[in-house]
């Protein structure tokens, strides 16, 4: 009878160990192909590209010029476009995320209430992203055009001021919802000992929350940076698409996004085509780096 139970218990560790095994190995496949994947992207938009940068060399990252008629190609306003609309939507939206995050994480974590704006939150990032466009053409719209003409600016109403408030609204969920997660991570013994010491709830908060979810935090921005980086449609709806630099914040402009949605299907020579791709590589490239950056800044963050 032993001699059975020690059978069984073997077989079963040499299943348990089997499963073990290809469990592991499914893993290693699954990363790997991600990364094939990326690898592949990133191969194919660098092919694709070879015609525009044999043509246009370097001088298509700081041309001021894109007039496909005519075969020349800048890509410098739509890079500037990018830069502007996705970081102005970043400072836009960071006082209303973090302020979502440390509600629900630390003021209002249960109950009804809680809930209800929690999948509120949510929500907003299931929304489609045409659904946006329309809100700004019919609300924002209308509003920016009348704040334009109290400013005495040209009342365009369409520009990079609007599309970043549209993008704002979009990449809140993000940091927020990420924040009132590793807020409510926070060990309980770091508050109590705080309180302890007669610390009120805003110094916890300034001395022990943030702190130490300041990573976290950061992360969350992170991803909204890179959600409002490659934004298409909604941002096309409302950014004015023009091909000229923005002389400020509230004139017409285009990302790189809007512009290969437009023109892509217009394309009707391989230079033009591949220009486009390549603007589409900067994209790519763009959104490595600074996820390069913000990794770097999270790891110093961690570290210290």
């Amino acid at each position: 009878m032993d001699e059975i139970k020690r059978i069984s218990k073997r077989k079963n560790s040499n299943g348990q160990i089997r499963a073990e095994s290809l469990f592991k190995r499914s893993l290693v496949i699954i990363g790997a192909a991600m990364v094939i994947l990326v690898l592949g992207i990133l191969l194919t938009l660098i092919i694709e590209s070879v015609p525009s940068i044999r043509s246009l060399g370097l001088k298509y990252l700081w041309g001021t010029t894109w007039d496909p008629v005519n075969n020349i190609y800048g890509a410098a306003p739509f890079l500037l476009g990018t830069v502007l609309t996705s970081f102005l939507a970043l400072i836009i939206s960071i006082p209303f995320s973090f302020a979502i995050a440390v509600y629900l994480g630390e003021y209002n974590p249960k109950g009804w209430l809680s809930n209800f704006l929690k999948n509120t939150v949510e929500l907003i990032a299931a929304v489609p992203s045409v659904i946006y466009g329309f809100w700004g053409l019919l609300v924002l719209v209308p509003l920016v055009r009348s704040l334009e003409m109290k400013l005495g600016i040209l009342p365009y109403g369409i520009g990079i001021f609007t599309a970043s408030l549209i993008l704002a609204v979009m990449i809140i969920p993000y940091a927020a919802s990420l924040g009132r997660e590793m807020i409510r991570l926070v060990p309980s013994p770091l508050k109590e000992a705080a309180y302890s010491l007669g610390a009120t709830r805003y110094e916890v908060l300034t001395n022990v929350i943030l702190p130490y979810t300041k990573s976290g935090l950061f992360a969350g921005i992170l991803l909204s940076l890179g959600r409002a980086l490659g934004e298409t449609m909604a941002v096309t709806m409302v950014i004015g698409n023009t091909s000229l630099i923005p002389t400020s914040i509230f004139a017409p402009g285009n990302t790189m996004a809007s512009v290969i949605a437009n023109e892509f299907t217009e394309a009707d020579h391989a230079v033009y085509l591949s220009a486009l791709i390549e603007l589409g590589l900067v994209l790519f490239l763009v959104t490595v780096v600074i996820n390069m950056i913000g990794k770097r800044i999270i790891k110093r963050f961690t570290n210290e």
